[in-house]
């Protein structure tokens, strides 16, 4: 496929998705939407990717929506979403929404956010499974200054993120927030320079890449996205029913090898 908003790229079991407008701050569009989308399809079932990067070129991540394509936005848009396939059957219904299939990837996606942070824009980064920020980002949920609610599962989201108190603050207030408070309520992980964040990143997804299991990665990742729909013990009926079948795989067999044997390991994903 010929991507018109974005790029895509693998490299050494990393994907990186660019969102590609930087002369507009890399404001979503339609035409975004639908390469994300295909992009993330396309990693997810790769076999070659361990680890996904969704980052902006330029001087932001995403702005927020199109304003030019925003203006003229017919109310029965949102109605769209009712005609989107899911992105994986065999996952919960939460996660097959518009914008909420990141959690059905049973792959770790980075937010790599190198610049400004705003309204869908924030939507997209809270479901990245963390989130590593240039030290000069500043972020705004936006839509409450613009006449808009809480859209695409934010109000959701974002208190299981930050708490209730500084999502109802976020959200109600729109106001701009530093990296410095964004690290401080858990909005993102990790604060870096911004001429540090690109190393800083992919050191780091290349550790996931190389050392850890992409089997275990992918159940983990399940079991924490399906904890605030558990009890306590359900969680834990889940976790042995998954931990037997992790102990007949050749990703356990291979971790215990290669710590025994003082050598990096060599997962399958099986």
């Amino acid at each position: 496929m010929t991507y018109q908003h974005i790029l895509y790229d693998v490299e050494q079991k990393i994907a990186t998705i660019t969102l590609n407008r930087p002369d507009r701050m890399n404001a979503w569009t339609p035409v975004m939407e639908r390469d994300v989308r295909h992009a993330m399809e396309t990693a997810a079932k790769d076999d070659g990717v361990r680890v996904i990067v969704l980052t902006g070129a330029g001087r932001a991540f995403c702005a927020g929506a199109d304003m030019d394509a925003l203006k003229g936005l017919d109310p029965n848009d949102i109605r769209r979403a009712e005609s989107v396939p899911p992105f994986d059957m065999n996952r919960r219904p939460d996660w097959q929404t518009r914008y909420a299939y990141y959690p059905s990837i049973p792959k770790p996606i980075i937010g790599m956010l190198n610049g400004a942070t705003a309204g869908i824009g924030l939507v997209h980064a809270l479901y990245c499974d963390l989130r590593f920020a240039a030290d000069n980002t500043v972020f705004t949920t936006a839509f409450a200054r613009r006449g808009l609610i809480a859209e695409h599962g934010i109000s959701w989201m974002l208190p299981r993120i930050v708490g209730h108190a500084n999502a109802l603050d976020l959200l109600m207030s729109a106001r701009r927030v530093s990296s410095d408070e964004a690290l401080r309520i858990g909005l993102v992980n990790r604060l870096y320079p911004p001429e540090e964040l690109r190393e800083q990143t992919y050191a780091y997804a290349r550790d996931l890449a190389d050392f850890v299991s992409p089997s275990a990665i992918a159940v983990v990742k399940r079991q924490l996205y399906d904890v605030p729909f558990q009890t306590l013990a359900e969680a834990t009926i889940d976790a042995n029913r998954e931990m037997a079948v992790a102990l007949r795989g050749s990703d356990f067999r291979e971790g215990v090898a290669s710590f025994m044997e003082k050598r990096p390991p060599k997962f399958t994903g099986e």
